[in-house]
């Protein structure tokens, strides 16, 4: 559906911890209606297993989405963002660090999403989902055709990130391996 007008202003379909952003996003949505123009999934307890039927709502929710709303989990980078830019529906990413183990700020002053931010990722990031109802202001007021080029960007941009990172990984092996074995 990259140059179809998509039914859903945005998705979420995850698991919401209690006392979490996930609850936090989940209220936002509501308060304005929103839940109601969005592909909106939440369950209360994390499912180790898809089934097909749950894995087809999924992408089908990415699909049919303008934009896919990511917020952190256990860890602040999740499957989401990058399942979501292969489905050319852009991410609305929180910019906050989770409490997970995937980085200290104290530790990695550009942390959270360093490499997505160092790659220029053309994702919406965001520090709190109080921020959510203007970005679903401005999207509404978006055209098809803008939708389609931002659409056409990010798919150009994931696939430029992909052959970047094989190629970074490609190197590292090289030189930690085939250099070693030369001496």
């Amino acid at each position: 559906m990259l140059h179809n007008e998509r039914p859903y202003l945005c998705n979420f379909l995850g698991t919401v911890y209690e006392n979490s952003s996930r609850q936090a996003l989940m209220n936002i949505l509501k308060q304005d209606g929103n839940d109601k123009l969005c592909w909106v999934s939440a369950r209360e307890q994390w499912q180790p297993q898809e089934t097909n039927e749950s894995l087809k709502n999924y992408q089908d929710a990415l699909l049919q989405s303008d934009l896919t709303l990511c917020p952190v989990g256990v860890n602040t980078e999740c499957y989401r963002i990058y399942e979501a830019c292969s489905y050319g529906s852009i991410p609305v990413v929180e910019d906050t660090m989770a409490a997970g183990s995937c980085g200290n700020t104290s530790v990695y002053r550009n942390a959270p999403l360093q490499l997505l931010k160092s790659m220029g990722a053309p994702f919406i990031f965001i520090k709190n989902w109080n921020e959510l109802p203007a970005v679903l202001e401005r999207e509404k007021t978006l055209i098809l055709q803008e939708k389609i080029q931002r659409r056409k960007m990010l798919l150009h941009w994931y696939q430029h990130f992909k052959t970047e990172l094989k190629m970074r990984f490609t190197n590292i092996l090289e030189s930690s391996f085939l250099m070693n074995n030369k001496g």
